[in-house]
């Protein structure tokens, strides 16, 4: 090589990179891994359940949004690496441990067992990224990434972790602070005092991949409020307990149809061709918005729970919230999920999440059964999805064939 001819920057460890070849599949390992949140939905679920009040809700929340990091990272982190590669499986096996010791902490999480989810969590988000700095060594703009990501994280999991420490108030005071942080470093490129910002242009990001890893996700949040739906029934099965079963299958059923019968794979479309907007679409839709959603499967799978227990009691102000408030949050989510992919306004799920919400003080005040409540919030569901079909069929029939992406 001349003087004058520039150097050719090659990855030291091309193997533990994928190839781009299009959209990349999920690998077995990946979905192994997805695992162990079926457990982390469920506790989430019964902590909410067992704290039916607004400051369990907020730690809820809390939680969510912790668990929620640890996924979502992994879940970026092997779009850039193969984890059909040993390194990257040991990797995400560890994670995977780490991850059940997460979940398991989640009942005590605000007492006895707060450090130790603290130092659960840190131990993923630092080691996961200092992994990652390693396998990426030679390609530049993957390890400017994560090179400007690692600081962010160690001062985020040092706030979880004095958190823990402290206890009370404070802990979700700070634990709050910790996600506010993190929020604000991925929008804002994660900036390093002389190193710059990691715009999200620059990361290179496989749409398709991100958007089918999502879709997992949803699909075990889903799955999962049909498991406690259905431990509930096996411990006193009886027509009216049959009933109130078939009810909150069908709800979970609506909000499947919401997300998959036609915007999921569309969604993976347009996440896949956007480009240099990848990056920016991928933060905003996976990172932010699909938490909504996952939440409001929680919310709903809790108010399953309650309408399996009593479902011919008055609605009281908590179950009213959980079985109407639940697919408004749902929703919600999928409102701004496709508000920020197709550029449009969701007037049918807004209309539906304000009507829902609308609902909750007039039934609690009328006494209204649990059952009726959740026959409501399925109906409105149910008819979101009547609503985008009739859009679709006079968008055909005004344009004439069209693509799912127009």
């Amino acid at each position: 090589m001349t003087p004058s001819e520039p150097s050719v920057v090659r990855p030291k460890r091309p193997w533990l990179l994928r190839e781009r070849r299009g959209v990349e599949p999920t690998t077995s390992m990946e979905l192994f891994f997805d695992l162990v949140f079926i457990f982390t939905i469920t506790q989430l679920a019964h902590y909410l359940i067992a704290h039916p009040d607004w400051r369990g809700a907020a730690r809820t929340a809390l939680l969510l949004a912790l668990v929620w990091f640890v996924w979502i990272y992994t879940a970026w982190g092997t779009n850039w690496l193969r984890p059909d590669q040993a390194p990257v499986r040991a990797l995400l096996i560890a994670l995977m441990l780490g991850s059940l010791l997460l979940s398991a902490a989640i009942p005590e999480a605000f007492a006895g067992a707060g450090l130790v989810f603290a130092l659960v969590y840190a131990t993923l988000q630092v080691g996961r990224t200092g992994f990652a700095i390693w396998a990426v060594q030679g390609q530049p703009w993957l390890v400017d990434g994560f090179q400007k990501t690692l600081p962010w994280f160690v001062g985020t999991s040092l706030l979880v972790v004095l958190g823990a420490v402290v206890g009370g108030a404070f802990q979700e005071a700070l634990w709050a602070a910790a996600i506010v942080i993190e929020v604000i470093g991925l929008s804002a490129g994660f900036p390093v005092p002389g190193l710059g910002r990691s715009p999200a242009e620059r990361w290179m990001v496989e749409g398709g991949h991100l958007a089918e890893r999502c879709q997992a996700f949803i699909l075990i949040a889903l799955g999962e409020s049909i498991l406690v739906t259905g431990s509930t029934l096996a411990q006193h099965l009886d027509l009216r307990m049959v009933g109130a079963f078939v009810l909150a299958f069908a709800g979970s059923v609506a909000l499947w149809w919401v997300y998959f019968a036609r915007s999921a794979p569309a969604a993976a479309e347009v996440i896949a061709r956007a480009g240099e907007r990848t990056g920016a679409l991928g933060r905003l839709a996976f990172n932010y918005l699909h938490p909504v959603m996952v939440a409001g499967i929680i919310v709903t799978s809790a108010g399953d729970e309650l309408l399996l227990r009593e479902p011919g009691a008055p609605a009281s102000t908590v179950a009213a919230l959980f079985t109407l408030g639940g697919p408004a949050l749902f929703l919600a989510g999928h409102a701004g999920y496709k508000a920020v992919l197709w550029r449009t306004l969701p007037t049918s799920r807004i209309a539906a999440v304000l009507l829902l919400l609308a609902l909750i003080p007039v039934f609690v005040g009328l006494g209204v059964p649990v059952a009726a409540c959740a026959a409501v919030a399925l109906t409105v569901t149910v008819a979101v999805i009547l609503a985008d079909r009739v859009t679709r069929e006079r968008a055909s029939q005004s344009r004439g064939p069209r693509s799912p992406l127009r």
